[in-house]
């Protein structure tokens, strides 16, 4: 029979560990209680309040794989901003690429040098001619829906249920009970986004060839992995059918690799050959400075010169002042030529695979009914013993106390991975070590759950 971890070891765990917490950073409590006075949730970004912490962790210094808290403490970072620093904190050719271009401007609102390298760079590496630089990902996602409702004269959307893709307000749409809402966690939206918004499980071909024939779904916006509730890997023949489907139906395919950046050089969709009309990513390209992009098919931007020829004069409403920036660009073309490259990718992906190893020989040790997924340099554990085969699925098996205690027990000693779901992710700067300290630290914490 299967062990089980028991609520009492689970909430026995939360206490002492948030006890612990509060004895090794009194300085960050500080610093808590001080922001609090004008930071709206006592911090500069609502999310940073979300790690299941007393007060949040307050960051003095961050360098390749390793952060320094206010206390002085040191840390081994496998969250890695949640994929915002997917190549490691301040990396010297960042750190010399900001040093070097900052004192010659850093934005114009027009093109620089960079630019015309830029996009031959971004088109050898993701297979797609035709780019746009936003200020984040969630930007970038908002452009392309906006375009495909324009070229196709289609006002609905597609996404699939717990999808992730940003603040974009169309998106927050579930249907976990049998009928499509407007997510309730979504604030602030007066208008009902179901009449927006179709929502289908992932992996489901019969609901989506349904949605999708009737013609009238201006794009289908997807990650190739979910990844925001788990990990939740397509089935065999599913992206396929996907782009089978939407070529038929004349439904714009934009895949969002904000996540799945971490698969190859080129992003998931490329590592299989599925060949989207757009695609969408932000987070790591300019190495943790702001910047997003979409791109675009050469069939696409050609739909796209017609509408813009045929349009009346005023703004699109698409575009921000500081998205293109000197600074964006020439740290895209930094991300894109010194680590965007199949030696790094490689090394990535062989430490992922010790690390996946690591945690399922963990899992196999102690008979405990939970399994990992990895997908390139990411890795994730799911408490459960079947990898769920949608987002419903994935949803209903999430153990959030488990998740909690594990990451505060690795949190206090030392080690850091993703608070929302339990993400792993290995960058340049991690070491075989680094790996090491992690899986003996997470057994260490299993052990504990046990006994």
């Amino acid at each position: 029979m299967k062990p089980s971890i028991a609520d009492s070891a689970v909430k026995a765990m939360l206490e002492r560990e948030a006890k612990l917490y509060v004895q090794r950073n009194p300085k960050s409590q500080a610093l808590s209680a001080e922001a609090s006075a004008h930071w709206l949730r006592g911090v500069p970004m609502q999310w940073m309040v979300d790690w299941g912490l007393p007060f949040p962790l307050f960051v003095d210094e961050a360098k390749g794989i390793n952060l320094k808290d206010a206390d002085g403490h040191s840390y081994l970072d496998f969250c890695l901003g949640d994929t915002g620093a997917m190549f490691g904190h301040s990396p010297k050719p960042v750190a010399d690429c900001l040093a070097r271009e900052g004192a010659h401007g850093l934005t114009t609102m027009l093109p620089s040098p960079d630019a015309t390298k830029v996009g031959a760079l971004l088109a050898d590496r993701f297979g797609l001619p035709f780019w746009q630089v936003t200020a984040t990902a969630s930007d970038a996602n908002r452009a392309v829906i906006r375009w495909s409702r324009a070229i196709t004269g289609r006002q609905k959307i597609l996404v699939f249920n717990h999808c992730y893709h940003g603040c974009v307000d169309e998106t927050f749409v579930t249907a976990d009970g049998g009928k499509v809402i407007m997510d309730p966690s979504l604030v602030g939206e007066p208008r009902d986004l179901s009449a927006f918004t179709k929502v289908v499980e992932f992996n489901d071909v019969p609901a989506l060839e349904k949605a999708l024939r009737v013609g009238d779904v201006a794009c289908v916006l997807a990650e190739p992995v979910m990844t925001n509730v788990g990990m939740v890997l397509p089935a065999p023949g599913f992206l396929e059918t996907l782009r089978t489907l939407t070529k038929e139906t004349g439904t714009i395919l934009v895949m969002d690799e904000t996540h799945t950046l971490t698969s190859s050089v080129g992003g998931y969709s490329r590592s299989i050959g599925l060949k989207p009309d757009a695609l969408v990513f932000g987070k790591p390209i300019a190495g943790g400075i702001p910047a997003g992009l979409y791109g675009f098919s050469a069939e696409t931007a050609a739909r796209v010169h017609t509408y813009m020829g045929q349009r009346g004069e005023g703004r699109s409403g698409i575009g921000t002042t500081l998205s293109g920036s000197r600074i964006q660009v020439a740290l895209i073309r930094t991300v894109l030529e010194e680590f965007m490259t199949d030696p790094v990718f490689e090394a990535l992906i062989t430490l992922a695979r010790r690390l996946e190893r690591g945690v399922a020989d963990v899992i196999i040790k102690h008979s405990l009914p939970w399994h990992v997924t990895r997908v390139g340099a990411r890795v994730e554990f799911m408490c459960v013993p079947t990898p769920p085969k949608n987002g419903y699925e994935a949803s209903q098996v999430i153990h959030k106390p488990i998740d909690e205690a594990v990451h505060r027990y690795l949190l206090n000693r030392g080690v850091v991975i993703t608070p929302f779901h339990n993400m792993m992710l290995v960058c340049p700067s991690t070491t075989g070590e680094d790996v090491t300290k992690l899986i003996e630290t997470f057994e260490a914490c299993v052990s504990e759950l046990l006994n």
